[in-house]
């Protein structure tokens, strides 16, 4: 019996901590074994994802009654695995409803900061016993959580940081990730076409017209500018990066100081 793309998350999830582990205690031998692991479930992956997609063209939308399949949290860690970059409710909604056929509860923006906070009292109280924790995304400049970005725990914290031409380079990524998987549907739905277009009207030369966006058309339009931006943009976030592991805690450095929060950055 194929195993259970939940069950693969979790997984995924404990070897990139094992991995760190292993390149921490400098176990080269076992990183290396553990890194052909994490290639292998992330393979696997794949396709359970694209087997979601088949099935969610025949899923019919619950009523309004229904309990929602999946919880809210595995929901956002759905969307954002698939963005591989920090991300607003609003965009966390958007790909949940394209991509897994259902359309997303309690994404509000409210709902999500209680949802944070309550990841951070989790970790606080016990940490690391959940295999990932949806966390803040950080100003490079104060360190603080941008507000209104969600992020991952187990991303390296470089992916985690936004510097001045991140939230550039993050849509660029965004965009890239979208394309890419609606490149592997048999066909588009009216949410997939739209979420595509509405990257792809914001990237020079990714649509003409009123056309349909092309997702290879919109991946080579996003990766021609994400050259431009790339390496200034890795340096800021590594900057920061390095200062925030010198000056802040295993939790602050996931979900920011209280003493720094920075406001109005959306």
């Amino acid at each position: 019996m194929a195993e259970s793309i939940e069950n693969l998350e979790r997984r995924i999830d404990d070897l990139r901590a094992a991995v760190r582990r292993a390149v921490i205690a400098r176990d080269n031998a076992r990183a290396k074994a553990l890194r052909a692991e994490l290639r292998s479930a992330e393979g696997a992956w794949e396709q359970a994802l694209a087997g979601l997609e088949d099935d969610a063209e025949v899923v019919t939308q619950p009523s309004q009654h229904d309990a929602p399949l999946v919880s809210v949290r595995e929901q956002v860690h759905h969307a954002l695995t698939l963005l591989s970059a920090p991300a607003a409710p609003k965009l966390i909604a958007e790909v949940h409803n394209a991509f897994f056929g259902l359309a997303a509860t309690g994404f509000a923006a409210g709902k999500l900061t209680h949802l944070r906070r309550d990841e951070e009292r989790s970790f606080r109280t016990a940490r690391h016993s959940r295999p990932y924790y949806l966390c803040s995304a950080l100003t490079a400049d104060h360190l603080a959580p941008a507000r209104g970005l969600l992020a991952v725990s187990t991303w390296p914290l470089e992916r985690r940081i936004i510097g001045p031409l991140s939230l550039r380079v993050d849509f660029l990524t965004a965009a890239i990730k979208v394309a890419e998987q609606v490149s592997r549907l048999p066909e588009q739905t009216l949410t997939v076409a739209r979420l595509l277009r509405r990257f792809a009207t914001s990237i020079p030369g990714a649509v003409d017209g009123h056309e349909a966006a092309d997702p290879a058309i919109v991946i080579k339009a996003a990766q021609a500018e994400l050259e431009v931006h790339a390496d200034a943009d890795r340096s800021h976030r590594e900057a920061a990066a390095e200062r925030a592991r010198r000056q802040m805690d295993e939790a602050e450095q996931l979900f920011g100081s209280k003493l720094r929060v920075l406001r109005g950055m959306a």
